[in-house]
């Protein structure tokens, strides 16, 4: 038990290009669920999804969920995103 503790607190975190390439296909698939992606660049889908896994990590912490991983950081920025997108939409009224 203790070999799986020391080998899960030896996994290195993503870094700051892991989370540039995690937002930036977050941001990119995000935008191609709401239908956004022909108004976008490469710079904005990362902004996107940047912004979109804090607003995914914030609104996921309101009901209690906390988990870590790649695949879930991955989840969390796509949710948060099209969140973002969505909320975007409502505000400037574009369809």
């Amino acid at each position: 038990m203790e070999n799986i503790i020391l080998a899960a607190s030896a996994t290195p975190a993503l870094g700051f290009f892991g989370w540039i390439i995690i937002g930036g296909l977050a941001g990119w698939i995000g935008s191609k669920i709401m239908g956004t992606d022909e108004q976008m660049g490469i710079f904005a889908n990362i902004g996107v999804g940047i912004v979109g896994g804090f607003l995914g990590g914030w609104v996921f912490s309101l009901f209690g969920i906390e988990s870590g991983g790649k695949w879930f950081s991955f989840l969390t920025c796509l949710i948060g995103a099209c969140l973002f997108l969505y909320i975007l939409k409502l505000v400037t009224g574009k369809k």
